[in-house]
């Protein structure tokens, strides 16, 4: 299984998780940042366990991000 974790408070809505994982990631109608689809809000955190297939796209969805709020961890 692989961890996905997002800190989306600090979420500037740029798009590039949604461009790299669009299996995962969601752009929020509300207030335009990007919401990892699946995840479980703790502490300011959301996080998500995904099967291994995820993971090529969401370490890309990592790595584009401007702002490196999103980390992508084996458990």
């Amino acid at each position: 299984m692989i961890r996905i974790l997002q800190h989306r408070e600090k979420c500037i809505g740029c798009h590039a998780c949604v461009d790299a994982a669009p299996q995962r990631w969601r752009v929020s109608r509300r207030d335009g940042k990007c919401t990892l689809v699946g995840g479980v809000e703790k502490r300011g955190w959301f996080k998500a366990l995904v099967e291994e297939e995820e993971l090529e796209s969401n370490l890309r969805a990592a790595n584009n991000c401007p702002v490196k709020i999103i980390r992508v961890e084996n458990q």
